[in-house]
């Protein structure tokens, strides 16, 4: 898909959907990439994006408009969980799902 952009760039319903913890190590004073303020503290060795507990969930990082034109502000910063996640997997296919978007093909690699 040379000329075709992206789905992650137009949907962003992953930061809308799910609560996103990760250790606190990844926190810049800690050491990590993901700036401080936009995470909470949960536990001891826990953090939390902000947003992503509320109902409905989003993420304090995500830019935009879910399924119109979405980002993340800290793309290069965000944590394990967010990098971890996979277009067109289950879980981003429930995203979408629950924000009126179609279901991605398995396993998309761009």
């Amino acid at each position: 898909m040379p000329d075709a952009l992206h789905p992650c760039l137009t949907c962003g319903a992953c930061c809308a959907s799910f609560r996103v913890d990760f250790a606190v190590q990844e926190m810049q004073d800690m050491g990590g990439t993901v700036p401080g303020g936009l995470a909470v503290e949960v536990t001891d060795t826990t953090c939390r994006m902000r947003g992503t507990d509320h109902v409905p969930a989003r993420c304090a990082a995500l830019t935009g408009t879910v399924g119109v034109k979405a980002a993340c502000g800290i793309y290069e910063w965000r944590p394990s969980p967010c990098r971890e996640f996979e277009a067109g997997d289950h879980a981003c296919n429930r995203a979408r799902v629950r924000h009126g978007l179609p279901a991605l093909a398995d396993g998309l690699i761009f």
